[in-house]
């Protein structure tokens, strides 16, 4: 088809378009058509891409639903394995008061019998701690078989603290008197309280002591310097130094 064709055509169109009113709403109709074609073109794109993206969401949501499942598996298992522990705990625990108070009994009754012993034990190794030094105690004219214990009860405070029990070796040979402490380890402590003592038991006796002694088989070296700052005659075994 020529241009002069194309020219003759175009101008009929036109011609038709102004004059025909019919064919003017037939083209009408056909340019709205083919518009809401190409619009129907785009949604569907756009309904694709918003198909694809629902589907990934979905798929995502899947996995991690996968996941915090695997996750609450592990959990329960945990929880299982720790309640398994606290009910081995507890029968370990229930199973350990049952062995104590089984034995409560057997241990008050040994704790009994120990109170008893305290008393013979001690006057026992006194009686042992004195022989030990039998031959230095005889050097100083005292006999270790005729040491008595005395023994006082402050009941009305008139001497020390009220109701104070006052225990202490005494030998009197030749109108002398001795005091004497047994230790099977003497602190310095025990050296001050024994000086102490010694004067409450003069007051007692209404006597001065003509000697106080302190018979230890062991003695640290600060009590021993007290000692003799107190004027105690100390027989002992070995003299243990300060502590460093």
């Amino acid at each position: 088809m020529g241009s002069t064709d194309s020219t003759n055509l175009r101008e009929e169109i036109l011609k038709l378009l102004e004059e025909d009113r019919e064919f003017r709403y037939a083209v009408a109709g056909l340019l709205g058509y083919r518009e809401v074609l190409e619009r129907l073109d785009r949604h569907e794109e756009e309904l694709r891409r918003l198909r694809e993206d629902f589907l990934a969401f979905v798929k995502e949501n899947e996995r991690r639903w996968e996941e915090n499942e695997k996750r609450w598996v592990e959990n329960e298992r945990r929880w299982e394995e720790a309640f398994k522990r606290f009910e081995t705990i507890e029968k370990i625990l229930a199973e350990y008061a049952k062995i104590l108070k089984e034995h409560t009994d057997s241990i008050m009754k040994i704790e009994a019998t120990l109170g008893r012993l305290g008393g013979r034990w001690g006057r026992n190794m006194e009686r042992m701690v004195l022989e030990i030094f039998r031959e230095v105690l005889e050097k100083r004219g005292i006999e270790p078989g005729r040491v008595e214990k005395f023994e006082y009860i402050d009941y009305d405070g008139k001497f020390y603290k009220r109701k104070a029990r006052i225990e202490v070796g005494v030998y009197v040979h030749d109108e002398k008197l001795y005091l004497i402490e047994v230790k099977s380890l003497a602190e310095y402590e025990d050296v001050e309280r024994f000086h102490d003592k010694a004067q409450i038991v003069e007051k007692i006796l209404g006597r001065k002591a003509d000697k106080l002694i302190l018979t230890a088989v062991n003695i640290y070296e600060d009590a021993l310097e007290r000692a003799g700052e107190l004027g105690i005659d100390v027989i002992y075994g070995a003299v243990i130094p300060p502590e460093q």
